[in-house]
């Protein structure tokens, strides 16, 4: 248990953001796995859509330091290039 104050009031602030940045992840995952249904269905023009959607939430993840740019340039990478591929 804490001594302190300021550990105390450490420990709030860490239950307060784990609790933000756990909202931020899953609202990003939420995005991501909208792309990748449509993808498994196979319309490119909704799987665009769904990118379209999922980028800026991706990017802001970025900026509120819940994930590394270098994950994200790979995830938006790898998503664009699966629709790209697709007939």
């Amino acid at each position: 248990m804490a001594n302190h104050a300021s550990a105390k009031k450490r420990i709030r602030g860490n239950a307060r953001r784990t609790e933000v940045n756990g909202a931020r992840i899953g609202r990003i995952r939420t995005h991501v796995k909208n792309v990748e249904l449509a993808i498994g269905k196979g319309d490119k023009g909704l799987a665009q859509t769904a990118l379209k959607e999922a980028q800026p939430e991706l990017h802001r993840g970025v900026r509120a330091g819940v994930l590394h740019r270098s994950t994200v340039a790979r995830k938006l990478s790898r998503l664009s290039s699966r629709i790209k591929s697709m007939s």
